[in-house]
């Protein structure tokens, strides 16, 4: 009995010394790679440089400290770019999630988005692909969101960022909303990024993008946009001048080429949410939510103004929502590529025209309201049907519900096309997920917004 005992006693310490060494083992294990994927974290990526990296980091840690807000002219001389990005663009989709967005995809997986804002630059696409806004200079923290000196900005606040000489990356330090004495007159390269902030840009002038190139807007809220001018606004450092009245428009095209307008949400303005006139060319307006206003987007000056005939605009996986009445866009002169949209509210039309622009609509969701009446997509304005039936105006792979219809027109031929197609197209059934998260992203860092 004795030595049954001393037996179970050896057993049972046997039993104990293996549980130890396989827990020991198991850490070990962990910590291995705990130690991999850190070295993974820090080790260089094959398309961007360690001096970028810092960079990027740098900007995280002047968001995060107040005292070094105080004088935002410092905080952008201290994140200069050492090396310049690389001017190759990088294959879209190369964080794909799979939404087949392929702006979506190509930043919106990383959840080091904030620590490499600039990656934006590299995902655009159609007409205004080149737009690399403020990509090759310094980053410009708002921390002010008063407007109280059109003429003398005070540093910090967003007129005192966009009226700059040099390319700028304009980010916000916390939530805000802005209200404009007058309108904000753009220079060109600059990006205003609000990504991971809650932005509005409301109850006063609105945004100006006028004989400038190079711009990209996102992540803006931007409502409630009334007339202003009749005042002097300063447009760079070394000029300002007499504004005449502004129509109260939330963004004004006026001469500009190679502009970007993504992830924003607009409603209710005076005059237009977006309009491009006066030979704008270059232009994406993509993942937009448009909402409650009338006059949604106009294109092209007046249908005498033929040196819009060069304009190029691409408008792509917006949602056109409720409290829409017209003009989703309302074109004239030039081309118009109107892909993957999802159309769910209209009360007179969606796509109008005048002038003979060139409409290849593809892709698009297209749901009539109940009214009889209206269920019409298109609408020719104040033109002969004698005359607008030579127009190219068509629908492929268009979504008609609820008894929508698209009335073509023109030859028909691919070759007619050719200057209104800036993208390929994805099936109308995928236009719900591509646009599910069109307007403003409510992005949080450290995480894929």
């Amino acid at each position: 009995m004795a030595a049954l005992s001393k037996w179970s006693s050896l057993s049972l310490f046997a039993l104990a010394l293996l549980f130890f060494l396989t827990i020991a083992l198991v850490r070990k294990e962990e910590t291995s790679k705990i130690r991999t994927v850190s070295a993974a974290e820090f080790q260089s990526s094959s398309d961007s440089s360690m001096a970028t990296r810092v960079e990027n980091y740098d900007v995280e840690q002047e968001l995060n400290n107040e005292h070094a807000v105080d004088n935002p002219d410092e905080i952008a001389a201290s994140v200069e770019m050492s090396i310049r990005n690389s001017t190759e663009r990088r294959k879209l989709g190369f964080f794909s999630c799979g939404t087949g967005n392929p702006i979506d995809d190509c930043w919106r997986c990383d959840s080091n988005w904030h620590r490499n804002r600039k990656r934006l630059a590299e995902c655009g696409i159609g007409f205004g692909r080149n737009a690399i806004g403020g990509r090759d200079g310094r980053f410009y923290v708002v921390t002010d969101s008063s407007d109280n000196d059109p003429v003398n900005p005070k540093p910090g606040t967003l007129r005192h960022a966009v009226i700059q000489e040099k390319p700028l990356w304009i980010v916000f330090k916390r939530d805000m909303v802005i209200r404009l004495k007058q309108e904000l007159i753009m220079n060109s390269f600059k990006t205003i990024d609000a990504r991971g902030v809650n932005v509005h840009i409301a109850n006063g002038a609105c945004i100006t993008i006028q004989f400038v190139t190079n711009i990209i807007i996102h992540g803006l809220h931007i409502h409630d946009c009334k007339p202003t001018g009749n005042a002097m606004v300063r447009s760079s450092p070394s000029h300002f001048g007499w504004r005449t009245m502004a129509d109260g428009d939330a963004i004004s095209i006026f001469g500009s080429s190679h502009i970007w307008i993504d992830h924003n949400s607009l409603s209710n303005c005076a005059d237009g949410l977006v309009d491009a006139v006066m030979g704008s060319t270059a232009i994406t307006i993509s993942n937009n939510h448009f909402t409650h206003h009338n006059e949604v987007m106009l294109l092209g000056h007046s249908d005498s103004y033929t040196k819009d005939k060069q304009m190029q605009v691409t408008i792509a996986y917006n949602h056109f929502g409720e409290g829409l009445i017209q003009r989703m866009p309302r074109c004239r002169h030039g081309y118009f590529h109107v892909v993957n949209n999802d159309y769910t509210h209209w009360e007179m039309y969606a796509i109008g025209g005048s002038a003979n622009p060139t409409i290849n609509s593809q892709g698009n969701r297209y749901a009539a309201p109940t009214n009889p009446f209206a269920k019409e997509v298109t609408k020719r304005v104040e033109t002969p049907e004698s005359e607008w039936k030579g127009w190219n105006w068509r629908s492929e792979g268009d979504m008609l519900l609820n008894g929508a219809y698209f009335t073509p027109s023109g030859a028909g031929a691919s070759a007619s096309y050719a200057r209104a197609s800036s993208l390929g197209a994805k099936s109308a059934s995928m236009v719900g997920s591509i646009t599910s998260s069109a307007g403003s992203l409510p992005c949080r860092r450290g995480h894929p917004c």
